[in-house]
């Protein structure tokens, strides 16, 4: 019986990022210095952006990349990345994955208007203006590519003690959604990962050994997460093994938001 199917493809070649250009956007540390390493190693060009000048260049040393250092939550200083960025790499940017993020927490009724417009700031303004920028310079060279961008699990679930981030972080997962709409015609695609609890070295330096086992303990998987986990489903969205995804938010999160909220009533 002669086999009709067509040619099967070899899959690891899919992950690799050979001759892409790529922008990691708060690759100072944590999951953006796992994401610019497992990037690097896969292939890509990569430039390490920080507003922290001295990590940008420490891990952009790591990956054997280029560092830039300026604040992504001004128009002018991500015209200046662009730019700069393109210059650097001498050819055209793939895309960028985007890690920028800080939550600042009190209760709703007591956070003033000026921490709810500065955690906008940096959770989702900042991501509109990479997303405009380097999207109308993808669609100026003709260059299909991807914008991964890291959400949160908050902006899935209540955001409880941190109301401003949850809301910028549910208002990524929208804007996901339209760049993927309005770009795929374009060969761009968009997408976001919203983590759960990670140990990344701000949480651990916040945070106490017994609330991350009291994280650990209520995730199916039983433990928390690592930047490297983030970093994994990262290069999986921007790599071509995802490339009929588009407009989608994964949850890295050990499971926590499929548990059933009536479980414990039932053991």
């Amino acid at each position: 019986m002669t086999r009709t199917d067509p040619p099967t493809r070899t899959y690891p070649g899919r992950l690799r990022l050979d001759g892409r250009a790529l922008v990691v956007v708060g690759a100072g540390q944590g999951m953006g210095r796992e994401t610019s390493h497992a990037l690097a190693q896969s292939g890509a060009r990569v430039v390490c952006a920080d507003i922290d000048a001295d990590r940008a260049r420490q891990v952009a040393a790591e990956v054997d990349g280029i560092p830039w250092s300026g604040d992504v939550t001004q128009d002018d200083e991500v015209a200046r990345l662009v730019h700069d960025a393109v210059g650097l790499l001498d050819g055209p940017l793939s895309g960028f994955v985007d890690i920028v993020g800080m939550a600042e927490w009190a209760a709703v009724l007591d956070m003033d208007p000026q921490t709810w417009d500065a955690q906008f700031s940096i959770c989702l303004r900042h991501a509109h203006l990479l997303s405009r920028h380097i999207g109308r310079h993808m669609i100026e060279t003709g260059t299909a590519g991807t914008m991964t961008f890291i959400s949160s699990l908050h902006g899935l679930t209540a955001s409880v003690h941190h109301a401003a981030y949850g809301a910028a972080k549910a208002g990524l997962v929208s804007l996901v959604k339209t760049l993927a709409s309005e770009l795929g015609p374009r060969g761009i695609r968009a997408n976001a990962v919203a983590p759960g609890s990670i140990l990344t070295p701000r949480i651990l330096a916040a945070g106490t050994d017994a609330l991350r086992e009291r994280a650990a303990a209520v995730a199916p998987l039983k433990r928390n997460g690592s930047p490297s986990d983030v970093a994994s489903a990262a290069l999986f969205l921007t790599s071509d093994l995802s490339a009929f995804v588009t407009g989608q938010t994964i949850a890295v999160d050990g499971g926590v938001s499929i548990i059933d909220p009536f479980e414990s009533l039932l053991s």
